[in-house]
């Protein structure tokens, strides 16, 4: 694959994982209301686990037996597509949690939607495009972190549903190529 490419596919995966609603994006909204920093902060310490994520996946991805890994593609594209469904129906909701860097890594580390995306998603990711997918990866999330609280600090939440609606778009676009490629591998 040209080197090119890497970089679009690495944004778009690393807003799959930063932009569709739930706690994090909870947090960060909440604490972006007081400030863009203060959201910006949460969503650094969510960033910092998946790049914990990102490190362990790295190292054990080459140990997983073949029919595993299909099996995590099955699964990874399903829950993709599950959380895509999930994303329409979902709100941000404010949190009453003060967010900072710590709340967010702490969140980070044990939120099963970052676990459960890195032992899918994170394999299929490393397995298929190897560490030259990091550079985008990781811009796509940092773009999340840094627009989303300014977003929010700005308009408020009534913006929200075009934020949903455009997850929804990415989620499940990747969550049919992860699926397809988990067929592909089992025929």
């Amino acid at each position: 694959m040209n080197d090119i490419v890497y970089l679009p596919i690495g944004i778009a995966l690393g807003l799959s994982i930063a932009a569709p609603p739930g706690p994090m994006n909870a947090l960060i909204a909440n604490s972006s209301l007081k400030s863009p920093i203060h959201g910006t902060s949460v969503g650094a310490g969510a960033m910092s686990a998946d790049l914990i994520f990102f490190v362990i996946t790295f190292l054990i991805k080459n140990v997983i037996p073949k029919f595993v890994l299909e099996i995590l593609y099955l699964i990874g594209g399903i829950y993709m597509l599950f959380i895509a469904f999930s994303v329409m129906s979902s709100k941000f909701i404010p949190t009453s949690r003060k967010g900072n860097y710590l709340v967010g890594l702490s969140l980070g580390l044990t939120n099963p939607y970052q676990i459960l995306w890195w032992l899918t998603v994170g394999i299929f990711m490393l397995t298929q495009f190897s560490l030259f997918i990091a550079p985008g990866f990781f811009l796509g999330i940092l773009i999340w972190i840094i627009t989303f609280p300014r977003l929010i600090n700005y308009l408020g939440y009534k913006y929200s549903k075009y934020i949903k609606i455009s997850s929804f778009v990415v989620i499940v676009l990747f969550g049919l190529f992860i699926l397809y490629e988990g067929l592909v591998m089992i025929v």
